[in-house]
């Protein structure tokens, strides 16, 4: 079945994507590297074991949010996401200003999360092939196989959706082996007392090296690990009953992943000493030598590259189609907007997010992280806070599956915690986000002075899923 805002309109999407398969999708991209390369930061950040409560309240403000996803998605199930609940929400008053710039963002961050994935794989290859990194990081023999990694993954991209969901379900299970295993072996090795050793004076309420003082660094890091919840929301035109689907799909992979986090991050404490902990490339692969030797080692850090490459699998796989759905309304390049004749995939939309994906990977992890986070917050997250508060007040009878529990106390949990997360990113990466949001408003009104629209003519007011044709499963 095609998506709701393009039905009858050939090549179109296929609704191919089962519960468990979103489900997958969803704790794949978020779990990937992530924490395998950011725990030491973590810790580092935070200031010691302490930092295990970071991931407690990263994932509060991650299930606010995703409870804002879970309304809008359930509500507006079609590729694109955020481009669509931001189409809807805004045009009231700015016409197609928002969705633009959102799409115009998510170009840039979503490759740019993907290119973590990338560095953080290369670390780790890094224990299994000499040469690939050093002291310094990562050397020019780790990047050029970090470009073709992504080649190859781009490359895997171009097969029908159906076949895509049955590999993201077997890549999730490498993922949760080597996620498993990594909390097995942490435990068998566990010291309690050094695991919950926490820094004298942490939870006072001054002082750099406390708790209070590294949170919001902490909690940077902690939501970046956790992104990826969204992803089948991005896939909402290829989803069965995304109106069931989507809701526990985010809510099942937040609260999943929340559990794998923090046994990962105590057990990860309690088996290697603080100060080696906070300056380790490749703290899994540590843990396991330390408890089973270096062949065990070597073979869960294969199957960690494998869970890192399917991160980025997932994250491209769901990021191609936001420009999609832009595209088609006439809301960003043509291009874009084409599907391939015979896999129905959005070529465009693979081949850019993956070129900037080459790109990001030559960077450092903590310039991308910070540079992804902000540039995401000020132009999706906080976007969608206000879209949730305008749709219930402009379209009041949008069908809606799935309404937000205690609406609104998610809503303004989400919107607290974003605009903290916001101001703790480093100066460099806010006055970036703020530039290219700048730069994308004067493409904007080239664009709209070519298309007539507003400021330069009339709005157009459609209530695409308001209207809902009947027939179209929700």
């Amino acid at each position: 079945m095609s998506s709701p805002t393009r039905s009858g309109e050939p090549p179109a999407l296929e609704r191919k994507i089962g519960p468990l398969q979103a489900t997958a999708i969803n704790m794949t991209q978020m779990c990937g590297i992530g924490p395998f390369v950011t725990i030491p930061t973590m810790v580092a950040t935070m200031g010691g074991p302490q930092a295990m409560f970071g991931w407690i309240i990263g994932a509060i403000v991650a299930l606010a949010d995703g409870l804002i996803w879970a309304e809008l998605g359930a509500a507006m199930p079609g590729a694109g996401g955020t481009y669509l609940y931001l189409r809807e929400a805004f045009q009231y008053r700015t016409g197609r200003l928002m969705p633009f710039l959102f799409v115009w963002s998510a170009v840039l961050f979503i490759p740019l999360i993907m290119s973590t994935g990338i560095i953080g794989l290369v670390q780790y290859l890094g224990y299994l092939i000499p040469g690939v990194t050093d002291d310094a990081g990562t050397t020019p023999l780790g990047k050029i196989i970090g470009v073709g990694i992504t080649l190859l993954i781009i490359l895997a991209l171009f097969r029908k959706i159906g076949q895509i969901s049955k590999l993201t379900t077997v890549l999730f299970v490498v993922m949760l082996v080597a996620v498993l295993t990594t909390i097995v072996a942490a435990f068998s090795h566990f010291s309690a007392s050094q695991a919950f050793a926490f820094t004298p004076g942490a939870f006072s309420s001054a002082g750099q090296g406390t708790f209070w003082g590294g949170l919001g660094a902490g909690l940077i890091i902690a939501i970046y690990d956790y992104l990826g919840y969204n992803t089948s929301a991005y896939l909402g035109g290829e989803v069965r009953e995304p109106g069931r689907t989507l809701p526990r799909s985010i809510i099942f992979s937040i609260v999943g992943i929340m559990g794998l986090y923090f046994l990962l991050q105590v057990g990860v404490l309690g088996s290697i000493p603080l100060e080696q902990l906070k300056t380790a490339k490749s703290v899994a692969s540590s843990v396991l030598e330390q408890v089973w030797g270096t062949g065990v080692a070597k073979s869960i850090t294969v199957l960690i590259v494998i869970a890192a490459i399917a991160s980025v699998f997932a994250g491209l796989l769901g990021g191609s189609r936001v420009p999609f759905e832009a595209a088609r309304d006439k809301v960003f390049l043509p291009v874009f907007g084409k599907l391939h004749p015979k896999l129905h995939l959005p070529t465009a939309g693979v081949l850019a997010m993956g070129a900037i994906t080459i790109i990001g990977s030559l960077f450092t992890l903590t310039e991308v992280i910070n540079a992804a986070v902000a540039t995401l917050v000020i132009i999706q997250s906080l976007a969608q806070v206000a879209a949730i508060v305008v749709l219930r007040r402009r379209q009041p009878n949008l069908r809606r599956p799935y309404r937000q529990w205690l609406y609104p106390a998610p809503t303004i949990i989400a919107l607290v915690g974003w605009v903290y997360i916001y101001k703790s990113a480093d100066w460099l990466s806010i006055w970036l986000s703020l530039g290219w949001i700048a730069i994308g408003a004067l493409a904007y009104l080239g664009y709209a002075k070519a298309e007539h629209t507003w400021p330069f003519g009339p709005k157009e007011i459609k209530e695409a899923f308001a209207t809902e044709p009947e027939g179209v499963q929700a």
